[in-house]
This record gives structure tokens, sequence and C-alpha cells, in this order.
């Protein structure tokens, strides 16, 4: 292995890229095969499924609450040390869920503590790749990690359903332990980033911070999971964090410190850089909330048969990340960012005829080439994006800014989720509600019975499932509620998909505006290591 030297002297090897996309795929894995395996650890731990997914809730809101918080505890302490402290809170949080006997131990462990370690971890590791690798060496290496985080999200629940069918739930956690301690192996070969700025302790922006953030998040989070007082969590979190902002800008104007820089904001690169991360992932969340549901609900399919049915989405995100992240400096990145959301936003424009003319026996083919496309398009934006963001940022703000981009990023995510699971059940209810009403076979009474039913709980489900719930009905009623819902969930479906495509039209609207601004330089340049 040949290896190449920074400014300082010290050899970085050709393997650390490599382990720093490990790091990402665990970090963005272990959510996913959780997802997948609520009811396994629901039935084993003798809890409930709405218990494990208050876990996995609970897991978001203290990543994404303490993200800005711990970016600034990353300086303090030293941007490796903070790389290392996440690793090892989340290897422990991977380990209580190979060990735990109780729903508490997965709270206060898995939750809680792998909350914290995230939220240290990705300020951390976005600061250590910016200070360890420079131009087209640093934009290869985001493009390295921000593919394994598209393959981790993709694969992830195709991996979780497999090894917890077969094997069991505590194996995928096991494998994750094994995962991180491959990856701290290697931590000897990272140079640590010190911080050169002022080391004080803004108290007040910590804490509106975590209000702001946490508040919006829990609202998203609340909306996603059908519950009340949605609407104040939300306002509560934004009022939060726009005094949030207002008191950065006080700080910064009196000379005193502060949470973070409000002028890495004045920067075009970053606020549009920022603006395109959240884009990107709310793309991401809704396409990877609908497409499953089509694949699982609508055509039936099982978990593995579905995994396989979204694998050229995460596999062209995959091979087109790694492409352009070899290639990177041959072509300005705001046109790849431009053609990989316009690219992005054709393919998911094809997906929505696909969802009504789709059938169990061709689906998978027929759904080929729009997720080939719109995969190609997001690989392109994860290849891309973390680069062109933070490239304009000097190193003494570099934890800072990789925060932000950590928590716009989270944020899009879960907002694409919430969003477009919500309007899907909503959409779901009024049209079934109409159709039913409007019907001429089915009887009165139960039209009002349908009714009350879906103004409690709407809920996309199979054909199969309904046709078991319908058992002991007429044959003609049992035809009609059937063709109903057949009606009404692909409407929802068609409708909800409407939520990635309007991110990727933003998305590209926005990005004739990064075109027309100037490439930048690194803030600081170093040398890195051709991985290619």
């Amino acid at each position: 292995m040949d290896d190449a030297s920074n400014n300082s002297g010290k050899p970085v090897s050709r393997l650390l890229p490599l382990l720093l996309a490990m790091a990402m795929f665990v970090l963005v894995v272990d959510t996913t095969i959780m997802n997948v395996s609520i009811s396994a650890v629901a039935e084993d731990l003798g809890g409930t499924v709405s218990g494990v997914q208050s876990a996995i809730a609970l897991e978001a809101l203290v990543s994404a609450a303490f993200i800005l918080i711990n970016s600034k505890v990353g300086d303090l302490i030293g941007r490796k040390r903070a790389y290392v402290i996440g690793l090892l809170a989340y290897a422990v949080g991977a380990l209580a869920m190979t060990l735990a006997q109780s729903l508490a131990a997965i709270v206060l462990f898995w939750a809680i503590v792998g909350g914290l370690g995230a939220s240290l971890l990705l300020p951390a590791m976005q600061s250590l790749i910016h200070g360890n690798f420079q131009g087209a060496t640093r934009a290869k290496v985001y493009a390295l990690v921000g593919a394994s985080m598209a393959i981790a999200a993709a694969i992830g629940p195709l991996i979780g359903g497999v090894v917890t069918t077969y094997l069991s739930w505590r194996i995928n956690f096991l494998l994750e332990v094994v995962i991180i301690a491959i990856v701290l192996s290697g931590v000897h070969l990272i140079k640590d980033v010190p911080y050169t700025g002022d080391r004080s302790i803004d108290k007040v922006g910590a804490a509106l911070s975590v209000v702001g953030m946490g508040g919006v998040v829990l609202g998203i989070l609340v909306w996603q999971e059908g519950g009340e007082a949605v609407f104040a969590l939300i306002v509560v979190g934004a009022i939060a964090l726009f005094l949030f902002a207002r008191w950065l800008v006080k700080r910064k104007r009196e000379g005193k410190a502060f949470l973070l820089d409000p002028g890495l904001f004045a920067l075009p690169h970053f606020r549009l850089g920022i603006t395109q991360q959240m884009l990107q992932q709310i793309t991401l969340g809704g396409a990877m909330i609908v497409i499953p549901i089509f694949l699982q609900i609508a055509l039936e399919y099982n978990a593995l048969e579905a995994g396989l049915a979204i694998a050229p989405l995460s596999l062209s995100m995959f091979i087109v990340a790694m492409i352009a992240g070899r290639t990177a400096g041959r072509r300005r990145p705001a046109v790849l960012i431009r053609t990989g959301f316009g690219l992005a936003f054709l393919g998911m424009v094809l997906v929505i005829p696909v969802v009504p003319r789709a059938e169990a026996t061709q689906g998978a083919l027929v759904l080929l080439i729009p997720l080939l496309i719109a995969g190609s398009g997001l690989g392109l934006l994860v290849s891309q994006l973390n680069n062109y963001t933070l490239s304009p940022i000097e190193e003494e703000r570099a934890s800072e800014a990789a925060g932000v981009n950590s928590a716009g990023g989270n944020f899009g995510l879960s907002l694409g989720l919430a969003v477009a699971g919500g309007i899907m059940l909503a959409t779901l209810a009024l049209s079934f509600a109409s159709l039913t009403n409007a019907s001429a076979v089915i009887p009165p009474v139960q039209k009002a019975s349908v009714s009350t039913a879906l103004e409690r709980n709407a809920e996309v489900i199979s054909d199969t499932q309904l046709t078991a719930l319908l058992e002991g009905e007429p044959a003609a009623v049992q035809e009609e509620i059937i063709s109903i819902n057949d009606q009404a969930r692909t409407l929802s479906l068609q409708i909800a998909l409407l939520v990635p495509v309007l991110a990727c039209l933003l998305g590209l609207l926005n990005s004739f505006r990064m075109v027309r601004l100037p490439d930048i330089e690194s803030a600081t340049p170093r040398e890195g290591v051709d991985f290619g």
C-alpha cells in the first residue's frame, strides 16, 4: 500500500478513507436495522412495538438535539478524541442491543448513549476529513463516505431482515461492534486537527440549540407517529431556533463567546450547500418510505424481494458516487450537483406513473429504469455536497460548520420521512372515505363505520390483509372495498411521491444559483492521498 504525506510530514494511508467510510456505514445501518427488527426485538424482550418505536424516536431526538453542542465539544476535547469517544459510545449501544434483556437497557444504552455518540461522531468525522485531506483528494474521501451512507440506508433493511429472519436480530448489532472495532484499530492513521479558537462556553446558546433542534425534530417524530401537540412542539422549536440565531448575532457583535459563528451563513457556498444537503436528504427520506411501502403493500413483496427490487437505487447511488469521487476536479462540483438533482427529479417523476400500472410479477422490472436514474442523481449529490459545503470553511470553524451540515442532513431526512408518510396517510383516509361515501354497493351503515375507523387509524394495507378483515361480508361488498382500497392506496402513494419530486425540483432550481458562483479553493491546504 502506497502512502502520501500531508504538510506535517505524517504518512496518510490509503486505508484511512475506507475506515472513515466504514464508520459512516455502521452509523447509518444501525437505525435501518433497528427499523426492520422492531417486532422481533419487542417479542424477544417481552415489550411492545410502540415501546421499541419510542426508543428509535428517542435516539433520533438525542442525536439531533445535541449535534450542535457536541460539535463544540469536539473542538474543546480534540476532534480525534471526539471521534473515538463517539465510536465507543456507538459500540456501547450496539453491544447493549446484543446483550439486552429489557427495553430499559435499550433506551439507556442504545437510544441515549448511542444517540449522544452519533451527535459527537458526525461533526468530528467531517472535521477530520476536512483537516486530513485537501482538494481533489478531500472530494474523493467525501464521495466515498457519502457513498457508504447511501448504500447503508438502502441495503440496511435487506441485511437486517435476512439476519433477523434466519439468525437473530442480536447478530446484526454484534456485527456492528466488530466493524467499530476494526475502525478503531486504524485510529492511529488519523492526524488530529487542533482547535485554536475561543474555548469559552456559550451556555445560553447551547440550551437554545437543544430546545430548538429537539423541539422541531420531536414535533416531526410525533407527527410521523400520529401523536398530538405536533404544532405546539414545532412552534416551540422554531421560536427557540429564532432566538438562538438572534443570540448568536448578539454575542458576536459584543465580542463574546458563541456556540456557532453566525458568519458561516454569510458564505454563499456554505448557505447553499446546507440547503441542498437538506433537500437531498428530504428526497432520500421520502423515497425510502414510499417505495418500500409500494413494494411490500401494493405488490405484496416480502422483505427480501423488496430489498432486491430497490437494489438498483442503492447500487447506482454507490457506483456513481464512487466514479464521481475518483474523477473529482475534472468537472465543476456545482455542475455535477445540478446534474444530480436533474436526474433525481427525472427518476422520481418516472416512478409516479408506474404505481398504478405495476403488478407483482413485473413491478421490479418497470421500476428498474426510474430507480437507476434517480439513484445515479443521488449518487452525484452524495459525492459532492459535503465537500462543496465545507471547502470554504477555515479550520477554526470546521467543526461548527460540520455540525450544522450534519444537523441539516438529519433534519432533512426526518422531514422527508415524516412529511411523505403523513401525506400518504392523510390522502389515503380522505380518498378512501370519499370513494366509500360515493359507492352504491356499500350499505350506509358500513359507510359510517368505515369513516369512523379511518378517523381513528388510517393505515396502508395490502389486498390480502384487507380480504382477511372482510371475511364474512357479502362478496359484492368485499370486491367494492378492495377496489376502493386499491384506488385510494394508489393515489396516496402517488401524492406522497410528490415530496421527493418537489425537493428535487427545488434543489435543481437552487443549483442554477450554485453554478453562477465561482469555484473556490480549499480554505486550508493540505496534501492527502489518492485512494483510487
